[in-house]
This record gives structure tokens, C-alpha cells and sequence, in this order.
């Protein structure tokens, strides 16, 4: 693997791609610096070398979401606040520049002295990005001496900071730590994990999921399903489940993916009780009964009591465990216990001895808000991006990087 540690970036700058698409509340404050916190060693690294730094990053989608006159929204969607954040973990100043391209961000680069640093503007402020443009990629190419791909989240995207941009670096390109660290976190699922593996799945939809169930199905023990997309599972066997989430025509996908875990020998694990909302709101009436009882009117949107204990005694069970999508809506306080159960579970097994992988996404945020992430042994920043990785495909980010 081609990493950071194999090079000396003395009187280089490098151009590194990372992943700043953090949340903003309204008033524009950073609610979780996860991800810049996650770059802050690969930044260390150059600067200690004594290189110069120049960081690329998108935020959002602002070209799907603009203002009522049709413009960008550019003080929303801004990196600035990435930038401010970025200076205050490294304790120095990180410039800023109001543009990716042209001639101000490119006098801003190329005016960097050994150990300073400089964040362009959000790379999505441009269609050309998303579009793998070779031509706005070659622009982009020209902050830098040497290419470092540290953006894990979005290495599943041909995009020209992705994947693209390689081109213009031949042998002076690589990994950060985060990228690194990601692949050699995904290769203990994928190769030789220790027995017995079981994967939680979760979240809305069974359709969103099938590639990677599929593809665990030749290499999992416990296969356990939560979140919404257990209602097609319990609708395709003849359950009543009121007006809970559904997938009305993945039912038949469903039946097959049970008969495919009988068929391979995987223990298929699914709740048996569940926690009930009138409405889909925190201050809903609750009620718990049987997942396959729910009444009309009704909407599951937790697992309930019984549930919980299966799940943590399959999780306790376990030596490796690989954990993408909560077990219910633990944004909702009283729907929370059910995926908070389930993280605890995988950090007494992580406590114990097992190896336990967080699949970005939810899961990441949910481990997170149950102070939790310090207790399981790695946590995805790219909870996309690492499903297409076990699912066996090929990662545009990666094999820029390798070719």
C-alpha cells in the first residue's frame, strides 16, 4: 500500500483530499469535527517533514440545493468554519482561499512557506467536480507537488479530487493515514476474521442493503437485521406490522435472503418484539408488543426489551463484528435504547476480546452519542464507501492511488 510513511515531503506541497463534510447547525457551527479530527495526523505528518499543506474538500450538495433566486448558496455550504476548526486542532493559523480554482486560490498555494497550510473553498461549488472532469481536475492539480488521497468518505465517487486528479501526479501520489487505516480495518472482515463473525445490519431499506447481505452471507456466523427494513422481512412471512416501514415490493427479496442464510448455515437474527410510535415523532404514544402484532394505526420504530436481549447475546457471542445501521430512530430519545443496546454490546465484546468494526453512517454517529466510539476498536468515516469496499467492488479513490 502506498502510504504516507514511505515518503519525505521536506520542501513539498501536498495536496491533500479530505473529508470536511461535517454538520452545520443554523448558525453555522461545526456539530461534530469527527472527520477533521481524523485528518489532523496526516496533516502532522507533511508539516513535520516539512512540507506545506493544501487541503481540498467538498460540503453537502450545494448545487441541489439553491437559493430561491436559482445562486449557490455560498456562506451555507462555505468551508470556512472547516477552516477555523482544522487551525484550532493543530494550534496554528490554516489560511483560507474563496475558491478551489483560478488565479487568487492558485497565487494562495503556491506562496506557502514549510509549515503552512491553506483550505480551498468547497470543490461542489462546481458541476465539474462531481462530474470527474479531467479538465477542472488538471486546475486543481496545480496547488500541489504531491497528491495525498486521505478522504475515505468519498472514495467510492469518480470525482475529479477523487480519482481523477491521480493522473496528474505519477509516482507522486498516496495514501493518508485515514485511507490507510480504513482499508486495513476492512481487510480484518474480509480476510481471515475470526470466528464467530456477526454482522448487525440495519436502517430504512432492505434494497439499500442486499449487495453487501449477499455478500456476507458466504462469510458470517450471525447475520442480525434491525432498523425499518425488518418489516419487510416480517410482512414477507405473514406478520402484521400496522403502519411500520415497508418495502410492499422487496418482500420476495426478503424470503430469498432468509432462505439463502438457511441454505449457507447463517444464524439469521430478527427482532422479536418491538417498540411502537402512534405518529413519527418523539412525543408520540409508545407501546411494546410482538414485531409480527402491530396494530393498525401503529408504526414500530424501535426493538423492543426481548429483542434487545437476543441481539446482545449474539453480540456477546461473537469474536469479529462488523455494525452498519441503528436498530431503530435513536435520534428520537424514546426510540434509543434498542441501537443503544446494541452498542454496548459490541463494546463488552470489543472489552472482551472480539474485533468490532462500525460502519460509518448512523452507526458512527450513534456509538458517538453514547460516548462509546473510544470502546470498539475502529469507527468507518465512510459508511458508503466501506460497503462498496466488503461488497467486493472496485473503489475509484483506490485504484487511482494504486495504478
Amino acid at each position: 500500500m502506498k502510504t504516507i510513511d514511505k515518503y519525505n515531503f521536506s520542501g513539498l506541497r501536498a495536496l491533500i483530499r479530505v473529508d470536511f463534510n461535517v454538520p452545520l447547525d443554523k448558525e453555522l457551527n461545526i456539530t461534530d469535527d469527527t472527520r477533521i479530527r481524523a485528518a489532523i495526523p496526516t496533516i502532522k505528518k507533511i508539516l513535520n517533514d516539512g512540507g506545506s499543506v493544501v487541503l481540498m474538500s467538498h460540503l453537502g450538495r450545494p448545487l441541489k440545493k439553491l437559493k430561491e433566486d436559482g445562486t449557490v448558496d455560498k456562506k451555507k455550504f462555505s468551508l470556512k468554519p472547516a477552516a477555523k476548526r482544522c487551525g484550532e486542532l493543530l494550534g496554528r493559523e490554516v489560511a483560507f482561499a474563496g475558491d478551489c480554482i483560478g488565479e487568487d486560490a492558485l497565487a494562495a498555494s503556491q506562496k506557502l512557506k514549510a509549515g503552512e497550510i491553506l483550505l480551498l473553498e468547497n470543490l461542489r461549488f462546481y458541476k465539474e467536480e462531481e462530474k470527474g472532469d479531467v479538465g477542472f481536475a488538471e486546475k486543481l492539480s496545480k496547488h500541489g507537488h504531491f497528491y495525498v488521497n486521505d478522504a475515505f468518505g468519498t472514495a467510492h465517487r469518480a470525482h475529479a479530487s477523487t480519482a481523477i486528479i491521480a493522473q496528474f501526479f505519477p509516482g507522486k501520489k498516496c495514501f493518508g493515514y485515514v485511507m490507510a487505516s480504513e482499508l486495513e480495518n476492512a481487510s480484518k472482515i474480509l480476510d481471515h476474521p475470526q470466528r464467530p463473525f456477526t454482522a448487525i445490519l440495519g436502517g430504512a431499506k432492505v434494497s439499500d442493503k442486499i449487495l453487501i447481505i449477499e455478500k456476507l452471507m458466504d462469510k458470517v456466523d450471525n447475520l442480525v437485521i434491525g432498523g425499518g427494513m425488518a418489516f419487510t422481512f416480517v410482512k414477507a412471512v405473514g406478520g402484521k406490522i400496522g403502519s411500520s416501514l415497508v418495502e410492499e415490493d422487496k418482500q420476495d427479496l426478503a424470503l430469498h435472503i432468509m432462505k439463502l442464510a438457511k441454505d449457507k448455515g447463517v444464524n439469521l437474527v430478527m427482532p422479536i418484539d418491538a417498540v411502537l410510535a402512534d405518529k413519527f415523532e418523539a412525543q408520540a404514544q409508545r407501546q411494546e408488543c410482538m414485531v409480527d402484532q402491530i396494530p393498525d394505526g401503529w408504526m414500530g420504530l424501535d426493538i423492543g426489551k426481548e429483542s434487545q436481549r437476543l441481539f446482545s447475546e449474539t453480540i456477546a457471542g461473537s469474536k469479529t463484528i462488523l455494525w452498519n445501521g441503528p436498530a431503530g430512530v435513536f435520534e428520537f430519545e424514546p426510540f434509543a435504547a434498542g441501537t443503544k443496546a446494541v452498542a454496548k454490546a459490541v463494546a463488552e465484546a470489543t472489552a472482551g476480546g472480539a474485533y468490532s468494526l462500525i460502519g460509518g453512517g448512523d452507526s458512527a454517529a450513534a456509538v458517538n452519542k453514547f460516548g462509546l466510539a473510544s470502546q470498539v476498536s475502529y469507527v468507518s468515516t465512510g459508511g458508503g464507501a466501506l460497503l462498496e469496499y466488503i461488497e467486493g467492488k472496485t473503489l475509484p479513490g483506490v485504484a487511482a492511488i494504486n495504478e
